[in-house]
């Protein structure tokens, strides 16, 4: 009886760490309790003061209670060390957290200012630390330049989705004389979620769904990336990091996951060489490629062509892979692929 009680409040602190607007309900259809027996955990809950209320009767929701909550803001300047404010700051409202929880962490929140002292062109930041019984979440916020119209500038690229996506390959820095451009690329695969919000664009990452682009959300002054982990993660940052450095490359930053989504305007279809191209940009830098297809239902032959055959072609030590392609992909990326792509050169 007690593991099954322990297991329903772990189901119900889910299902508020992740926002839902009815755990009750959620808790009811799992477990096939009575919303009666469902609420005297809830009650019980709100009794060890893990979870609180807000609103009224009708529309009452039930959140987790902070553990810590924290907000302050500080100028950017070339003195802003951001270990400091790790360790000063940060690191006292994580106290008794998983280590590996703690190492996520500070990997994050360091790279995530560091990038706004080097990089924002701002003139202060704001910092959000929020924790409870189930996770953390942290905001960094500065009111600068903002990333994507950073990056375009520098790099010369279309428009600001264009900056977005050359960002999700990693290895791209506006200073490469002093940042390898890995810091955003490993921190949005080492949190639960991770989430960009700069002008117009909105981009998240969640480590059990796929990488999707929201765009015409209202404007952002500067940067606001958010990092959110729950206090139970298993994962650790070298787990991470192993995934994508090849030891047999000098540990070098060496395979990378593409969101294919993101090479997309709108609705329009990925057809088109041009597009395959964008996509394609300064890829050459990895040995290892992962095209996620998740959220793309056909390509054309032309795009194909380009990806499969001319670039393969062209880049023979490259080795490609996918996850998430539709049948219709699927069977467009196998058909070129059978046409004459040279396979990778053996080491």
């Amino acid at each position: 009886m007690r593991k099954k009680t322990e297991k329903i409040r772990a189901f119900l602190i889910r299902q508020m760490y992740e926002k839902s607007p009815t755990p009750a309900a959620a808790a009811c259809e799992k477990f096939g309790f009575s919303r009666q027996a469902v609420g005297r955990h809830i009650r019980r809950l709100i009794e060890e003061q893990v979870v609180t209320t807000e609103g009224k009767t009708k529309g009452r929701k039930y959140v987790l209670r902070p553990i810590a909550n924290e907000t302050f803001t500080l100028p950017v300047s070339p003195d802003l060390q951001e270990d400091r404010v790790w360790r000063e700051r940060v690191l006292p409202l994580l106290a008794g957290a998983r280590e590996n929880v703690i190492r996520i962490c500070e990997y994050g929140f360091t790279e995530m200012l560091n990038n706004v002292v080097d990089h924002s062109e701002g003139k202060s930041v704001t910092i959000v630390v929020e924790r409870t019984i189930a996770g953390v979440t942290m905001t960094v916020q500065d009111d600068g330049v903002g990333i994507f119209k950073k990056i375009q500038r520098v790099l010369h690229l279309d428009d600001a989705r264009h900056a977005l996506l050359e960002l999700t390959k990693g290895r791209v820095t506006t200073d490469p004389a002093r940042h390898t451009g890995e810091g955003i690329f490993f921190s949005s695969r080492v949190f639960d979620e991770f989430s960009i919000r700069s002008d117009t664009l909105f981009f998240l990452h969640n480590v059990q769904d796929s990488d999707w682009l929201v765009d015409d959300v209202p404007f952002t002054q500067g940067t606001a990336v958010e990092m959110e982990i729950s206090a139970d993660a298993l994962r650790t940052t070298k787990e991470v990091f192993d995934r994508y450095i090849s030891a047999e490359e000098d540990y070098s930053f060496s395979r990378t996951q593409i969101p294919v989504l993101l090479a997309r305007y709108g609705d329009e279809n990925l057809v088109s060489r041009s597009q395959a191209k964008r996509l394609l940009s300064r890829v050459n830098r990895f040995t290892q490629i992962v095209l996620d297809f998740r959220g793309i239902q056909m390509i054309g032959q032309a795009f194909a062509d380009e990806v499969f055959l001319v670039f393969q072609n062209e880049h023979p030590a490259v080795r490609f892979s996918w996850v998430g392609a539709a049948p219709e992909v699927e069977q467009t990326i196998k058909r070129v692929r059978s046409q004459g792509a040279v396979e990778p050169k053996p080491k």
